[in-house]
């Protein structure tokens, strides 16, 4: 067995982006979704971070609750998925690979409509 590419990993992202309801993708706006093996070291730095393998994924871009603050030369919005991490946390827990990518890419759009980890660790307590 061979271990998920790249492109294995952003096609499970985009079905898992299909799969959410048309209101939640509506409210999304433009975002790209790029899939890289780790974060860059500066990322990694910038987040006070030292084992790459810690971070699965991040928004990068201006959470909606700012978005009518005029800006210019703005980029697109963007979450980046980290192969490697996602995989080694696949390979350490019973989920399937695609539900990782799912709560992965759920919880960075999250973070686009500004909800930081503990309000998103506390919505997902209450879901519980």
């Amino acid at each position: 067995m061979r271990a998920p590419t790249l492109e294995d990993i952003e096609t499970l992202a985009v079905e898992a982006y299909k799969d959410l309801p048309e209101e939640f993708r509506a409210l999304c706006g433009e975002i790209r979704f790029i899939v890289a093996d780790f974060a860059e070291d500066e990322v990694l730095d910038h987040l006070g971070i030292e084992d790459p393998f810690d971070l699965l994924g991040l928004f990068e871009g201006r959470p909606i609750g700012d978005l009518g603050v005029p800006i210019t030369g703005a980029m697109t919005n963007r979450i980046l998925l980290y192969r490697r991490p996602i995989i080694d946390y696949w390979a350490e827990h019973e989920d399937t690979l695609s539900d990782i990518v799912k709560h992965v890419l759920v919880h960075e759009i999250g973070h686009h409509f500004g909800l930081s980890d503990a309000d998103m660790e506390a919505l997902e307590a209450e879901a519980d």
